[in-house]
Formats: structure tokens, sequence, C-alpha cells
């Protein structure tokens, strides 16, 4: 099983990142292959709304998401992580999304959707600075209609809030890692 996590963070340290590298961890401890792509060392354009995709499903742009779509085709399980910028998912995680406008044209208008070998499914974690759990909900939204353009089932979440006063040997931290590691290490029983 490969399973891709995706970094929507642009701190490397963060806690975002921190949560996601140890759900990967418990997915490589449940035996799976995983691979890591941080967002915010790519370098790609956000949709230009072109239509350039249109006809054929591919993305018109030559940039670094041609490598991300490979592995979006053909990753078995996904971790999104991002942390909570404005009250949704980072630029960078949104860009990303937008980005696969080809892949929902391909799905939604050619007909065409994701031929994967198995059924997919995804798990989310996200971070807030602020012990504020609304905006979590506009986050997961995105990264639903995301997960269906994918044919990925939603299969779990991690949301944790407060991270503004979270050092790294708090209770909350601990938690919230334990967590992260089971949701990876369980996503390919789910």
């Amino acid at each position: 099983m490969k399973i891709l996590g995706i970094s929507g963070s642009p701190k490397k340290e963060g806690f975002t990142n921190i949560l996601l590298n140890e759900a990967l961890d418990g997915a490589r401890a449940g035996g799976a292959g995983t691979d890591k792509i941080i967002l915010n060392d790519l370098d790609f354009k956000p949709c230009q709304e072109c239509g350039g995709c249109d006809e054929t499903g591919v993305c018109v742009l030559s940039d670094d998401m041609r490598a991300v779509y490979e592995k979006l085709e053909h990753a078995d399980a996904f971790i999104i992580a991002s942390p909570i910028y404005f009250g949704t998912v980072t630029a960078q995680l949104k860009a990303m999304i937008d980005r696969c406008q080809s892949l929902w044209v391909k799905k939604y208008i050619l007909k065409k959707g994701m031929v994967h070998p198995r059924s997919r499914k995804g798990i989310f974690i996200c971070v807030a600075g602020k012990d504020n759990r609304e905006y979590f909900e506009s986050a997961k939204k995105i990264i639903k209609i995301f997960f269906v353009t994918l044919d990925v089932g939603y299969a779990g979440e991690l949301f944790v809030c407060g991270t503004n006063k979270m050092t790294n040997n708090s209770k909350k931290l601990k938690d919230a890692l334990l967590q992260s590691y089971e949701l990876g290490l369980s996503l390919d029983k789910i």
C-alpha cells in the first residue's frame, strides 16, 4: 500500500508537519510505503481558469504540479495536513486543490474518472493556533470535495486547536501525536 502525505504548511518544523510525520510513521509501522509532498517547497502557479484541460483532463501548465498529479493518481491512501489560516486551509494547499480542476474535468466532464485497483481512503489532520474549533468545518468541506474528486473516501480526521499555547512537552501534543500515529497505522484497515 502506498500512502501519500501532503503538507499544506509553510513551517517545516510546525505542529502540522510534526503530526503528519507521526501519521506517516504509523503507516510505515503498518507495512505501508509512504511518500510526502511539502507544497511550500514546490514551484507551481495557481489554476489560471484557462480551459486548457477541457478537452483532455490534463492541465496545460508545466510546473511542479506534474509530479503531484502522478502521485495523486497512484497513491492508495492519503494523509492531508494543514494549519488553519484565515478560517480554512492554507493558500498552498488550496492552490494545489484548485490545480486539480483538470482531474475534476477528467471525472465529471470527460467521464474518465480515476482508475485505481482498490478503494482509496484519506484522512485529514488540521491544527489551529486558537482554541476555536469552528474553522475546522470550513477546512473539512474543502478536503471532502477534493477527496470526492479523487474517488477517495473520507476515513478520519484529527483536529487540534490551541497550538499557539502548546509546547513540545505538553500532554495535548503527546495525545495528538498518539492519535496521529494510530490514524496512520489504521489507514490500510479502514
